[in-house]
């Protein structure tokens, strides 16, 4: 047991997924990688892209007062839904104006360090099913269930019983991955983390450290790498960013250890090498990343697609990241907004055309935070 406490106490202390050894408001330069990867697709850019520099404009603040915010998810009407990771509740966010209403809470929670309510997602066929998906830590693993959203009951009371479609995803004191999100092709994918034990990447038989695509009953996938199992991709640190461009191609961002944070295109069965390596290698066998940072300039979790652009918010780095995109590659270096100004950034969602949701995490028992936090901030993006 000893040994255990004192792994976990190593882990957080280290460069991994939040970032908690650096103080609030403290930020380092951009440290990015702009070459081409080399081990996408292989396809060339596209003859035209994104303007080299982009913009982004706070046009006001949705809400205020969220506590742990951590899964967003839009709803057809385009109010949102909102996690929060301590309390296991989900609220209902008005997209208008901004007025905050609990839906009620998920059973089986269990939070405590990076776990607990962690990712959201809305069926694709919301409008007949009125299906929630929520990712979360439970006592003894993490997992992804869905539940029956009916507005007509009493606020607080709105959600049905967990129906669980995916469990056995291995939980740790650190590194849950958490993100979920349907992809063009109406699937479920999910990014897990490998709880600080590294070789749970690599081992194709454990759902740790990986990104998995499955029905939205939790099945494998046709098309998937083996037939008879939801793992996409492998070798992954702690992902906690998913999010498809105009294309339909799959991009991920991922926390490094103490060196390099990624920006990786994503493949099916494609390894990404964690924990044999951490950024680019070049080495044969592994795919590099896209782009990459240092640990003290990105920290990322969510992240979103919108005007030619992903777009990632960092915890540890408190800013939002902007990578313009040529097909598979960058178009330009990525750039820095709104550096040290809302503190840690943790979910980026795309509200359609050059409009983001951006939600803080200053409650989330690693940031500093002041009156109004945790917020979700509406911006236009260029």
């Amino acid at each position: 047991m000893t040994a255990v406490l004192a792994t976990a106490v190593l882990l957080l202390a280290t460069g991994c997924s939040s970032g908690d050894d650096t103080p609030a408001g403290q930020t380092g330069s951009a440290s990015t990688t702009a070459a081409p990867s080399g081990s996408a697709t292989g396809s060339p850019p596209s003859p035209t892209g994104p303007p080299a520099k982009g913009s982004v404009k706070v046009v006001s603040t949705l809400t205020e007062g969220l506590k742990s915010p951590w899964g967003v998810a839009a709803l057809p009407d385009g109010d949102l839904l909102v996690a929060s990771r301590d309390e296991g509740t989900i609220t209902r966010v008005d997209a208008e104006g901004g007025k905050k209403t609990v839906i009620g809470s998920v059973p089986g929670v269990a939070p405590g360090g990076e776990g607990g309510l962690l990712g959201l997602a809305v069926s694709p066929s919301f409008a007949s099913d009125h299906q929630v998906y929520a990712y979360f830590t439970t006592e003894s693993d993490n997992r992804i269930a869905r539940m029956l959203y009916d507005e007509k009951k009493p606020a607080e009371r709105q959600l049905g019983a967990p129906d669980t479609v995916l469990r056995g995803i291995p939980k740790g004191v650190v590194h849950n991955g958490g993100r979920i999100a349907f992809g063009p092709d109406k699937m479920l994918y999910a990014g897990t983390g490998e709880t600080g034990d590294t070789g749970l990447a690599q081992d194709k038989k454990s759902l740790g450290g990986k990104i998995l695509r499955m029905t939205p009953d939790g099945r494998p996938v046709h098309g998937n790498p083996e037939a008879d199992s939801v793992v996409y991709s492998y070798g992954h640190r702690n992902v906690q960013g998913l999010a498809w461009d105009s294309d339909k191609r799959l991009w991920a961002a991922e926390f490094g250890q103490n060196t390099w944070d990624e920006l990786n295109l994503i493949e099916p069965g494609k390894n990404y090498g964690w924990p044999e390596v951490e950024g680019k290698s070049g080495e044969a066998g592994f795919v590099d990343p896209v782009a990459q940072w240092k640990t003290a300039d990105a920290s990322p979790s969510g992240i979103a697609y919108a005007e030619g652009s992903i777009w990632m918010a960092s915890l540890r780095g408190e800013r939002l990241w902007r990578i313009p995109l040529a097909g598979t590659k960058l178009a330009a270096e990525p750039q820095a907004f709104l550096d040290g100004k809302y503190g840690r950034l943790r979910t980026v969602l795309s509200a359609g055309g050059d409009n983001v949701w951006l939600v803080t995490s200053e409650t989330d028992t690693r940031g500093t935070p002041g009156p109004g936090d945790d917020r979700i901030l509406r911006l236009e993006v260029r």
